[in-house]
């Protein structure tokens, strides 16, 4: 890159370093000045209410303050605020708001510092012995507080438009490998346990409710959904959570679904299916048609039957039809399948017992559907309908006097979940063996560690109460609505600016042909990423946000069948990197890929039951396939962006659920199988890395203590004891690890030792570090953290002269650029921002040299047509690519 010289680097380290100043500009102006919104991908279609968070700079606003939010013409939208974290100080540093679905839609809001308006209609809660009641305005939903029915029913207007939402599972105790037949399935239901009203309007209400699947004395799959309702919506939206708590080896899920009974009042020539398709297609077709047949009832009849309409008076049609409308079939049953990412299915049939008839096929249904009549019906959706894979719609019994709707997460039509591990251990049945098996297959083996026992997946589904049946344009702009909600966002330039994050990123900037290149080059990689999943199809109910770790070149695939090779399960932060690029630009795809690995990394890959609770499993060919069960994964830093920016209730439980994870620590040794002495766990003297196990747990540990959650204390009492005694090591975060207490949350005095890995800080330790500096000044461990940020990149007699011993060889030096770059920026060093940017443009990662391009592949080398990286067979694989990608973002802040 001739056009950035050394020079010019080091002046906007420099700049970067002398702009402390500038933070009395930035929390003037948030006192100030409104901040400017916007919506994701523009203005919505239809209004459903949207939920987001915006950050404050330290000390700007005090924890009480009152938000106003406005349309760009200055018409005033009602707004519901609430805190969701705190500077060390009280004050604000993010505030949650809430808009109300009837509220104006605008392509631009503004948010301010004043009363807000109140809804037309406030959303209210009220608390009754065996149900919860939510009067939207619109809608008035009564939940259960006990039974199966978690809604007891939904009514609009006086009408009931539906009645007894209960959560079904198919339990099943074979895998059916082909060989075995009359496989019996028991249905379970979910019952019950606890109900928990978290918010109460005006504008907005939560209420959780949890259980578990029973039958008969068994309980299984123990489930949480949140219910959302907004001022005058017509909708709810549900947010489904279950944990598999079975070892997947002996039982099977073999459907997991949620059933609601819809009322059916009109006459059969005016009840109505919708199905929606591919894009904005839509099945349309009532219950008993009368268009097609060998009398015409009349052009105006057909056509209002079609819309959706309610017909005219029989007496009216001809009467060679009306006199033979009970010899007309009607069909009542209806299903769409998606059993696989590339096509779905559409059958029907009259009624139980006789044969099901093809309707259609297409590729990717979007998984919204309507049963319902004239007079009011339902209209229900699951998000990432054909990406999570086998996924099912059912409408049932809809000639008869209440149909049922079933969406299906896992479709009945598939088969079994088949959750059994891969192979059988291949004889590695001592420490040795398996680490033999990890030299050659990368996946670190052990007996009884591949099980998904405790992992989970959280769903989205939305159930509309509609007066009558919609006309084509709206229900297509209602399946839009469910596919990608709509979602309010503030800017990249207030996201930057607030130092929310650590003043780590800056927004996107192509002010010189240097820069051009660089954000050309992280859009290059992205675009490279979200077209593999396409092309890959790294889709399905457990793989749906995930991507694959290395390239096999030789047979043009990603290794998927090559132990540790497979699924990336967070390995070097892809997590990071997206919500770092989708910061810095506001693009919306970014935003909806890190939104769907945030659902995937945070559920699947991170265990929430039994005993490696609040761990997550290292990459591996299934996500719980591999023995090593981590802080690095779980690590609560991959979820907090996504979380401040939503304030996702969901994703809030999950870091929660981490404050205590350092008791893992006293049930599994994460190096058992290289120790060279005896070990025995010792709760005031647990062995802990001070790389990804101590980043993990200060990612938890602050984000609680900022939250103010229920164990805000004991999270930063820990927090701040484990920085104070790692400062207090002679050789800081260059000892590796500490003997650790946790009853005091302090790491006992260690003599001066250096163990350094090139994994340490790709794990969201900088990140964490870069707050933790910028947030509490706790005496020595900035020090602490720039010496580790100064020498890895540096030579072995510099790291030996201050340390006592070299680092020994050490890759991802590209990646560590960063590191040196953060450094130079907080010390002022002109050399090292200097041999910063040596390292960012000259190591081992991308460089100007690398072949910045794909190769689009066709023909009988692949299955399908795919572009191929042109460095998959150099020496920047994916692995060290994603570290690259990370450091390309984060340093480019550091040029300015």
């Amino acid at each position: 890159m001739p056009e950035i010289s050394r020079r010019t680097f080091v002046r906007g380290v420099a700049a970067a370093g002398a702009a402390v100043p500038l933070t009395g500009l930035i929390k003037k102006k948030a006192q100030e000045a409104p901040v400017a919104l916007r919506w994701l991908e523009g203005k919505p279609a239809e209004g459903v209410g949207s939920t987001w968070g915006v950050p404050w700079p330290n000390g700007a606003l005090p924890a009480t303050e009152r938000f106003a939010l406005h349309t760009g013409d200055g018409t005033a939208v009602p707004v519901q605020s609430w805190p969701i974290a705190y500077w060390p100080d009280g004050s604000l540093k993010w505030s949650a708001h809430a808009v109300p679905a009837d509220a104006a839609l605008a392509e631009e809001l503004v948010l301010s510092r004043a009363e807000p308006a109140a809804p037309a209609t406030a959303v209210t809660v009220t608390d009754k012995k065996d149900h919860v009641v939510v009067d939207t305005g619109v809608i008035i939903v009564t939940i259960g507080r006990r039974g199966g029915a978690l809604i007891e029913s939904i009514t609009r207007g006086g009408t009931e438009i539906a009645r007894d939402l209960e959560l079904i599972s198919l339990r099943q105790t074979s895998a059916d490998d082909g060989d075995e037949h009359g496989t019996s399935r028991e249905k379970l239901t979910g019952t019950i346990t606890k109900v928990v009203v978290e918010q109460r309007g005006p504008v907005r209400a939560v209420v959780r409710v949890e259980g578990s699947h029973r039958k008969r004395g068994r309980s299984w799959l123990p489930f949480s959904v949140r219910l959302y309702l907004y001022a005058g919506a017509e909708h709810v939206r549900l947010v489904h959570t279950f944990v598999f708590d079975s070892e997947g080896q002996t039982e099977f899920i073999a459907g997991l679904g949620v059933r609601v009974g819809v009322p059916m009042r009109d006459e059969l020539h005016d009840r109505h299916i919708r199905l929606s398709g591919d894009g904005d297609g839509l099945l349309r077709e009532a219950v008993r048609g009368i268009t097609g047949l060998r009398r015409d009832p009349g052009a105006n009849v057909r056509t209002a039957q079609v819309a959706g309409e309610r017909l005219p008076d029989p007496a009216t049609w001809d009467q060679r039809v009306t006199t033979r409308l009970p010899l007309i079939p009607t069909w009542g049953d209806y299903t769409l399948s998606q059993l696989s990412s590339e096509g779905y299915t559409i059958k029907k049939r009259t009624r139980p017992g006789y044969a099901w008839i093809g309707v259609d096929a297409g590729r990717r249904a979007s998984g919204f559907a309507y049963v319902g009549g004239v007079s009011g019906g339902l209209g229900f959706g699951m998000r990432d309908f054909w990406q999570r894979y086998p996924a099912q719609l059912d409408i049932r019994g809809a000639a008869g006097a209440e149909a049922s709707a079933t969406i299906w997460m896992w479709s009945p039509e598939a088969g079994p979940m088949d959750t059994r591990f891969y192979h059988d251990g291949l004889g590695q049945d001592t420490y040795p063996e398996q680490l033999e098996g990890l030299n050659i297959t990368y996946e670190d083996y052990e007996p009884g560690f591949g099980t998904p026992y405790g992992i989970a997946r959280t769903t989205e589904l939305t159930l509309f109460a509609l007066a009558a049946t919609p006309a084509a344009d709206r229900l297509a702009a209602l399946a839009r609505t469910v596919k990608n909600p709509p979602q309010v966002v503030a800017q990249p330039d207030h996201l930057a600016g607030s130092g929310a994050f650590g003043a780590l990123f800056s927004p996107v900037d192509r002010s010189t042909p240097a820069r051009t290149r660089i954000e050309d080059r992280l859009d290059f990689l992205f675009d490279y990423y979200r077209d593999q999943v396409d092309q890959r199809h790294w889709y399905g109910f457990w793989n749906h946000g995930d991507i694959m770790h290395t390239p096999d070149p030789d047979r043009h695939v990603w290794r998927y069948d090559v132990g540790g090779y497979a699924w990336d399960n967070s390995e070097l932060s892809p997590d990071l990197w997206l919500w770092f690029a989708y910061l810095r630009s506001g693009r919306a795809d970014i935003y909806r890929f890190a939104e769907a690995m945030t659902r995937h990394t945070g559920e699947v890959d991170v265990y929430h039951l039994g005993r490696w609770a609040g761990l997550g499993t290292r990459h591996g060919v299934q996500h719980w396939a591999d023995s090593a069960k981590q802080q690095r994964i779980s690590t609560a830093v991959y979820r907090r962006i996504f979380y401040y920016l939503t304030a996702d209730e969901r994703v809030g439980d999950l870091m929660s659920a981490l404050v205590d994870s350092d008791q893992t620590f006293l049930v599994l040794d994460p190096l058992r199988k290289i120790r060279t002495e005896p070990y025995e766990p010792d709760p005031h003297a647990l062995s802990i890395g001070l790389g990804t196990d101590w980043s993990g747990l200060a990612a938890a540990w602050l984000t609680e203590w900022e939250r103010h959650g229920p164990k805000a204390e004991v999270a930063q009492r820990k927090l701040l004891a484990t920085m104070r005694t790692i400062a207090r090591m002679p050789n800081g975060f260059v000892t590796g690890s500490g003997l650790y207490d946790i009853d005091t949350g302090e790491f006992a005095e260690i003599a001066k030792l250096v163990s350094v890995s090139h994994l340490s800080a790709m794990f969201g330790q900088v990140e964490i570090c870069a707050e933790l500096i910028a947030l509490v000044d706790v005496p020595g461990f900035e020090a602490a953290w720039l010496q580790y940020c100064r020498l890895f990149n540096a030579s072995k007699a510099e790291q030996a002269a201050e340390c006592g011993a070299d680092f020994g060889n050490l890759i991802l030096k590209q990646g560590h650029s960063r590191l040196t770059a953060y450094a130079a920026s907080r010390l002022g060093d002109a050399g090292l921002a200097a041999r910063a940017w040596a390292e960012f443009t000259g190591t081992d990662g991308y460089t100007d040299a690398s072949p910045w391009r794909t190769e689009h592949l066709e023909g009988p080398t692949v299955l399908n047509p795919v572009d191929e990286a042109s460095w998959a067979d150099t020496n920047t694989t994916a692995l060290y690519g994603l570290a690259a990608i990370q450091n390309l973002a984060l340093i480019s802040g550091a040029l300015r």
